[in-house]
This record gives structure tokens, C-alpha cells and sequence, in this order.
């Protein structure tokens, strides 16, 4: 998920420091670094919440494309969440019990 910033010019996009990424507005504890990823937009983007309430979100009006997200604990709005962001999955997942070779059909 990659975020953009009410008012522009965010400053996290090429940000890659070890801590916690936290509400501005009351502290509470929204993605570990370690969640976070390089992405071509000008936002920042994380693979997963702290805790499955660090964030709400709800559609956007009249953009069906984009989540409006907010602080899970005062509200505070963070941004836009894009659905379908960023290209479909390269990869296929082979359960360790079948043979990879199998599913190539070689």
C-alpha cells in the first residue's frame, strides 16, 4: 500500500531509517521500517500495519480507485490508499509437496 500526502512534498518516500513510523497527530504506532518499501510513486509505501488497527480505511468519493486512510485511533486523516497499485505479481507459489517441474509441464 503507498500513501501520498495531503499536502505534498513527502518528505518518507526515499526515507529508509530503522524505527517506527507514528501518527503526527497522536503518537500512535502505524508501520515498523521494516515494513516499508521503495515504490516509483512520490509516497511512501508499507507491506502491513503494526497492529490490524493502526489504520481505517474507507472509499474515497468519487474515486473508486482510492482508499481515504486514517490514524485507527484519533482519526487523523494520513492519506490515500491506491488499489490496484503497481504491477500484477510476477511469481507462482508451488506448495513444497509438488514437484515444480510438474506444474511447467516439463
Amino acid at each position: 500500500m503507498s500513501f501520498c500526502s495531503f499536502f505534498g512534498g513527502e518528505v518518507f518516500q526515499n526515507h529508509f531509517e530503522p524505527g517506527v513510523y507514528v501518527c503526527a497527530k497522536c503518537g500512535y504506532e502505524l508501520f515498523s521500517s521494516r515494513s516499508k518499501y521503495a515504490h516509483s510513486s512520490p509516497w511512501p509505501a508499507f507491506t502491513e500495519t503494526i497492529y490490524a488497527d493502526s489504520v481505517t480505511k474507507r472509499p474515497e468519493k468519487n474515486r473508486p480507485e482510492a482508499l481515504k486512510v486514517s490514524c485507527g485511533k484519533c482519526g487523523n486523516g494520513l492519506g490515500h490508499e491506491f488499489l490496484n497499485d503497481g504491477p500484477n505479481s510476477s511469481l507462482k507459489f508451488i506448495p513444497k509437496d509438488k514437484d515444480a517441474s510438474a506444474s511447467q509441464g516439463h
